[in-house]
């Protein structure tokens, strides 16, 4: 039983980094169901409450931080409010309409059409696309290391400590 619960704390695991690519599979949820399966269904003894709490910060920072990345690079680079929202539409219809590459292009083309139809000039509408595409890549950075470290303190605090 052990070896089918591990298969599944992996296989949430690798789902999770798959999210990072594919922004509908929920990179957070798959955590847990990873961590949370290892807790209730192997070992329910190993992971302390300063863990689970830290782990909760963790995730919060995650969730937060793809959004405020996003968003704080568009209008860093001169977009306007609806294109920070429509870089966010972007992300989520990419995911579906090109994937794994619609997340880089899908929001792109959104922002700069949006910005455009605001009457902003082409090199202003091209930038703030620019933007689109710099907060999604920096926002997936970051969100990788936060899961890489929410991994490998789950797998020291396991095995090691």
């Amino acid at each position: 039983m052990d070896i089918v619960l591990w298969i599944i704390v992996i296989a949430s695991f690798i789902v999770s980094y798959i999210g990072l690519i594919y922004p509908v599979l929920p990179s957070p949820l798959f955590l847990w169901i990873g961590l949370l399966t290892y807790q209730f269904g192997i070992n329910s003894d190993e992971l302390s409450l300063w863990f689970w709490l830290t782990m909760a910060v963790l995730t919060f920072i995650l969730i937060i931080s793809d959004i405020i990345i996003n968003s704080k690079a568009v209008k860093h680079y001169g977009g306007s409010k609806w294109g920070e929202r429509m870089a966010g539409v972007g992300v989520i219809a990419g995911s579906f309409v090109f994937p794994p590459f619609g997340v880089i292009v899908v929001p792109f083309i959104l922002v700069l059409i949006t910005e455009l139809v605001q009457k902003r000039e082409m090199e202003e509408a091209f930038k703030s696309s620019l933007g689109a595409l710099i907060g999604f890549l920096g926002g997936t950075v970051a969100k990788l290391f936060i899961q890489t470290f929410i991994i490998i303190w789950f797998l020291l605090s396991s095995f090691v400590w």
